[in-house]
């Protein structure tokens, strides 16, 4: 395990690391902000820490999910902990019970099942696939209805940015499925919900979050473009 981490930090590319370096100072200036003069964005001290925590794992976990290496998720867990708890704090429930109900206990089925699914050679990485033009279809209408029935529910349970929320909400349990099973097409959904939320922390705005998502857009595209390299190089088999 930590063989493979190490192996991970070291393909990371310098625009990576300046990108980390940037998420690190916003959320280390956040974070001295707040204990010493006091959050302009409403967010109280502790919280803060919180979110340096959340920057730095999230960061390191996009990362590494981006080149399909197997490592990003111990990073994963702990953003998603940690990241939850800032969710409850603003009251936004459908993002909230998205990483508590589900982002947590797939964490580590996603784990597994990349762990069982290796490259041969490159051990640190898993296998990557692709859908057909009738499954990636079929998502598409599951995420539509899904987004519709998730706004109504929080409409009624007053959540903030329902429209925002409820897509956010949507797109993320299908793009965590295809997650799963290893789909290249997890970040063309991954790209689309990085939008929705760089207007949700625009919209509600957090410098620290901004960031963080701003940098998780960037990296699903770059993500996006290793995933089909790796899977046209190296798993042409679709397994």
């Amino acid at each position: 395990m930590v063989d493979h981490i190490k192996k991970s930090f070291r393909e990371l590319k310098w625009y990576e690391y300046v990108m980390g370096a940037v998420m690190v100072l916003i959320a280390a200036r956040a974070m001295v902000v707040a204990f010493t003069t006091g959050a302009s964005d409403g967010n109280p001290a502790w919280l803060t820490i919180i979110n340096f925590i959340s920057a730095v794992c999230g960061v390191i976990c996009i990362f590494f999910t981006a080149k399909a290496n197997i490592s990003n998720f111990a990073f994963a867990t702990v953003n998603t902990i940690v990241y939850a708890v800032y969710l409850v704090y603003w009251h936004i429930w459908g993002t909230a019970l998205l990483e508590i109900l589900f982002y947590i206990p797939m964490n580590f089925v996603s784990w597994y099942f990349w762990a069982k699914h290796r490259d041969s050679e490159i051990t640190h990485k898993t296998k990557a696939k692709r859908l057909t033009l009738l499954q990636n279809a079929v998502c598409a209408a599951v995420v539509v209805a899904s987004a519709l029935i998730y706004h109504a529910v929080l409409v009624r349970i007053g959540g903030e940015v329902a429209w925002f929320d409820a897509f956010t909400l949507s797109i993320g349990i299908i793009a965590t499925i295809l997650e799963l099973f290893r789909y290249r097409e997890q970040y063309v959904w991954w790209i689309i919900t990085d939008i929705v939320s760089v207007g949700m922390y625009i919209a509600h705005f957090d410098a620290v979050y901004l960031t963080k998502r701003s940098i998780y857009l960037i990296m699903a595209i770059i993500g996006l473009i290793n995933w089909a390299k790796l899977n046209r190089t190296r798993n042409a088999q679709n397994e």
